[in-house]
């Protein structure tokens, strides 16, 4: 499986990105989608109702297949329930593999952050001190109890016969992914000035 760290990768035009709670796959996905010029999409967005109410199996899939609809598309989140859906038509999958440790200090900062700014996430909801950090439902309980688990599933996956049709990129670390964003994104200029040159390559 690819590191995401060559000079020569390439990307398909249908994008999954995949990775624990508080991997960074939106900041990834949107800043991929930026890069490649195609829509982003945020399956958080489309599960989440005012609230914290959760859209019911049916209307939560017909959001994802109505968003997947087109030819080119970033798309990130989990929900192993609607994983199929998305990867029967996603040509590559982009899964941020980085240690618990550096999850867990990135989904800390997330959270402190979202309480302090009140930053309102989606349909008008915002995170709560009791929800983050004080119940069932936290978010770190949920680091905790599935980072494993997701890691020998996203681990068995990229060797499947049943997605085969899939090229999967596993990136390992911040440093690794800024990398490969920065190439992503020096690639895609046709013209580099010097400045430009020196900005992507030094």
């Amino acid at each position: 499986m690819p590191d995401g760290t060559g000079d020569s990768l390439k990307l398909g035009h249908r994008i999954s990105v995949v990775g624990s709670t508080g991997s960074g796959k939106t900041t990834t996905g949107k800043r991929l989608a930026n890069i490649l010029g195609v829509p982003f999409v945020e399956l958080d967005a489309l599960q989440w109702e005012a609230n914290w109410t959760v859209a019911q199996d049916d209307i939560f899939r017909e959001r994802i297949e109505s968003a997947i609809s087109g030819d080119r598309w970033v798309i990130d989140g989990n929900y192993s329930r609607m994983q199929p859906i998305v990867w029967r038509r996603a040509d590559t999958v982009v899964w941020i593999d980085y240690s618990l440790q550096t999850i867990f200090r990135q989904l800390l900062r997330r959270t402190l952050r979202r309480l302090i700014t009140q930053e309102e996430l989606w349909a008008g909801n915002t995170e709560g001190w009791r929800i983050a950090f004080a119940s069932k439902d936290s978010l770190f309980v949920w680091l905790f109890t599935t980072y494993w688990r997701r890691r020998r599933r996203y681990a068995k996956a990229s060797v499947s016969p049943e997605y085969s049709h899939i090229e999967f990129f596993r990136l390992t670390s911040p440093s690794k992914t800024l990398e490969w964003l920065n190439g992503l994104e020096c690639d895609s200029r046709s013209a580099p000035a010097a400045a430009t040159a020196k900005r992507c390559y030094s």
